[in-house]
């Protein structure tokens, strides 16, 4: 392997984990309705969560079920997403819109029958961005698991007197 392609496979992802867990030591993480989702939890009930892309660095600390399976894409990129969402627990389930649509989606539902939450970016890797697709849909009916949406937002924070924004 290459020094570079070895740096991003090993090195990167428990660089990316100790980033998020870091980051997360620092924020008040504060969730807002998710009663729902905890009288589901219950019920014995497993979850689709779906969330837009670019909202999901936080989740790995909040996420409160039994076991998850997330969908990521195929892409060098998702390798990279993949080995770090690992280190939190949580499986992956490989595949897209644009590559593996089939199989992932047969993996993901074979999943949720079995008791796993699932979570997905429903504006799929090609957008547009936030709009649903139909791929959630289609999961939601083939498992008969519920889709909740959920977020993960941050704003800035003075952190100085001096005037320096976070």
């Amino acid at each position: 392997m290459l020094l570079r392609q070895w740096m991003k496979l090993k090195i990167l992802p428990i660089v990316g984990e100790k980033l998020i867990r870091g980051l997360g030591s620092t924020l008040t993480l504060t969730k807002k309705g998710e009663g729902p989702t905890l009288d589901l939890y219950k019920k014995g009930q497993s979850i689709i969560f779906a969330f837009w892309h670019g909202r999901q660095l936080m989740m790995p600390l909040v996420y409160q079920g039994k076991g998850i399976s997330i969908l990521i894409s195929r892409h060098r990129d998702g390798e990279l997403i993949h080995r770090i969402t690992s280190r939190f627990g949580f499986r992956s389930v490989r595949g897209s819109t644009t590559r593996g649509a089939k199989s992932a989606q047969r993996e993901l539902i074979r999943q949720g029958r079995q008791g796993f939450d699932i979570a997905i970016t429903p504006d799929g890797p090609k957008g547009p961005r936030g709009t649903v697709q139909e791929g959630v849909i289609h999961l939601a009916k083939m498992t008969g698991l519920p889709i909740v949406p959920v977020t993960c937002a941050y704003s800035k924070k003075n952190f100085f007197r001096v005037g320096i924004s976070l």
